[in-house]
């Protein structure tokens, strides 16, 4: 389709939707859609972070560890991980709108089920359940593409929608610190369920179905033997992961025997996918620098980045001893909400950046901008200013939060081959999650390892932040090996 035939719409009049969608030609409100897919995307990021602050209230009403309570965090992400590896690809055979409220529905009856919860395993299942969404920002954006077609309006709209998953603005975890306070931890499951059944409804009514079209993909089949393999390999590599974050306390013979695990389960993944004539992913994809070194880069840069802003700088602010001494909550406002905030911001500008001026190019601005905070962020561990702390946490914000996550996440959706345009989205998604847990392990590992008797002294986060500007310097590198999405950038 040209890609300028739909450049003189404005966002508030209807576009006609391409042949592809099932039931005739509706016209779609691109502003009604895009309600509808922020809708979703907020209900997924209040899963994923509107918790944080209640972990405390949590171990307290169900008489619980912190461990216990820490395991059925990691139950939500790694779940949401696997079910991102193959049900984008599944709306691509049966209905986008279909999978995806499918998802909203199950993550509002984990909800349900969380709130009741009265034990730890009531609420660990409950969180697994809630999982389930965890494709929920790929498929939003598969759904996007599939109406808006000219790359600059695609780019801002993009931006728009990823924003979202950075972090709604910090106010998720001011308002779930506020209900766990006031309410118990209850009440928190309780208004997420809520926004589940909202954005339930709002998809199943106000967005067009799709599915894909592009050579065979119409008459293929799911490859559940492919899929069952995929994700025990990357459930294992999650879980080893996890636990060997654990370092000192860590059971080693169970990550060797998992990683053992991880790579037999993809050696047999990859024979399956060879010999299937409908498979999960064509090993010739997976060949390409395409799938590869997108891959790889969202790994790395995740890996730099996650635990650094979401554990190391935030635990350095509450440090009595060698940081400010803030409270959880101060911490909050001086890091974490001032970090969303840039990113929400930032958002819809670096998509449409990346339409006009090339992904790759702005990609790796973004990379060189986080890569010099993380170097700013040495400084203030030993300047002792607060104010340096919330210039960091800004830049931080603009330069991943902004730039970095959204393109991306956009780049997932544009180099996708269109005779399966869910099978990178979805392995995106699984690489951003294993770049979180291997962030925790190998920052934490490093922070660990330098960590000096005198716990006045800063060195112990120097050495986590100097890893993480390292790993993101390595993101930068593998970023040049990404080929250039021609369709989805603007002709000069």
């Amino acid at each position: 389709m040209n890609s300028s035939s739909h450049s003189s719409h404005s966002s508030t009049e209807p576009v006609r939707a391409p042949a592809d969608t099932p039931g005739g030609t509706r016209p779609v409100r691109i502003w009604v859609l895009v309600t509808a897919l922020l809708t979703a995307c907020f209900a997924f990021q209040l899963n994923a972070s509107m918790l944080s602050p209640a972990l405390k209230s949590i171990e307290n009403s169900l008489g619980a560890t912190s461990a216990e309570v820490g395991l059925t965090q990691t139950a939500f992400f790694t779940s949401a991980a696997l079910f991102s590896l193959f049900l984008p690809r599944l709306g691509d055979l049966v209905g986008r709108r279909r999978v995806l409220a499918g998802m909203l529905a199950l993550m509002a009856v984990g909800c349900v089920m969380a709130a009741l919860a009265g034990s730890v395993p009531v609420l660990f299942a409950g969180r697994v359940i809630q999982g389930v969404s965890g494709p929920t920002v790929p498929l939003c954006l598969i759904m996007l593409r599939n109406e808006v077609h000219e790359p600059k309006k695609y780019g801002t709209l993009l931006g728009v929608i990823t924003a979202v998953n950075g972090g709604v603005a910090g106010v998720d975890s001011l308002a779930g610190g506020y209900l766990a306070d006031h309410h118990g931890f209850s009440s928190i499951f309780w208004a997420m369920a809520a926004v589940a059944a909202l954005a339930t409804v709002l998809v199943a009514t106000l967005t067009p179905e799709s599915v894909a079209t592009e050579g065979a993909a119409a008459e293929s089949r799911m490859d559940w033997p492919g899929v069952a393999l995929l994700v025990v390999s990357v459930g294992a590599a999650l879980i080893a992961l996890n636990e060997a974050g654990k370092l000192a306390d860590a059971n080693w013979s169970l990550v060797v025997a998992l990683f053992v695990v991880t790579a037999v389960a993809f050696v047999l993944f990859w024979r399956t996918e060879d010999r299937s004539s409908h498979p999960l992913v064509a090993t010739r994809h997976l060949r390409q620098r395409s799938t590869w070194a997108l891959l790889l880069t969202t790994v790395l840069t995740m890996t730099g980045v996650f635990a650094v802003m979401n554990g190391l700088i935030p635990a350095f602010a509450q440090d009595a001893r060698a940081g400010f001494g803030m409270t959880a909550e101060q911490s909050a406002w001086w890091t974490l909400i001032p970090y969303a905030l840039a990113g929400l911001a930032m958002g819809p500008l670096a998509g449409r950046l990346a339409a006009t001026h090339g992904y790759g190019r702005i990609l790796r601005l973004g990379l060189i901008g986080a890569a010099a905070t993380l170097a700013l962020m040495l400084l203030t561990l030993r300047a002792d200013s607060r104010l340096l702390l919330l210039a960091a946490s800004i830049l931080i914000g603009i330069t991943y939060a902004g730039v970095g996550n959204i393109v991306l996440n956009g780049l997932g959706i544009v180099l996708s081959p269109k005779e399966n345009p869910g099978f990178l989205p979805g392995l995106n998604a699984g690489a951003f999650n294993l770049g979180a847990g291997l962030s925790f392990a190998l920052v934490y590992a490093a922070q660990t390892a330098a960590e000096p008797a005198d716990k006045t002294s800063t060195t112990g986060y120097g050495a986590g932040i100097i890893t993480g500007a390292a790993l993101i310097a390595a993101a930068f590198a593998t970023s040049f090996l990404i080929p250039k999405p021609v369709e989805a950038e603007a002709t000069p």
